[in-house]
């Protein structure tokens, strides 16, 4: 996770958009030693402005401040805190999770622990597809 510290104790995630084909080109890049990222490039990307909002929606954006404040020791304890159905809470916390979101970290008795480590989101977002602007007409 590319969290970088902002302030005393605080740290922020960069976000990055980017088709899937500039990611894959990124990859290859920086595989083959062309590109090396900035410490302060996105590590987190999604492929369209839509995914990102709806997987940071108003509703993710309070699950993950009652992580980062309350710190719940399983998904019964969040589904508790939020009032969410612990179903779609697990399947909302793995999708975050794969984004890089959340963790889910073992816990006691086995039980998974959702924790955050970043309190604020910094999302890189291009005006326009690919590396280059748009040739001139």
């Amino acid at each position: 996770m590319n969290v970088s510290k902002t302030h005393s104790e605080a740290t922020t995630l960069r976000i990055g958009i980017a088709s899937y084909e500039e990611m894959k080109a990124r990859t290859m890049a920086i595989a083959r030693g062309a590109l090396r990222p900035s410490p302060d490039e996105p590590k987190v990307w999604f492929t369209s402005t839509e995914s990102f909002a709806k997987v940071m929606s108003a509703g993710n954006r309070d699950l993950l401040r009652i992580i980062a404040e309350r710190h719940p020791g399983s998904i019964d304890d969040l589904a508790g805190m939020s009032g969410r159905a612990k179903s779609n809470l697990s399947r909302t916390l793995k999708r975050m999770a794969g984004y890089g979101l959340v963790t889910l970290e073992r816990g006691e008795r086995g039980r998974l622990v959702p924790k955050v480590g970043f309190d604020r989101v910094v999302l890189d977002l291009p005006l326009w597809r690919g590396s280059l602007p748009p040739a001139a007409e």
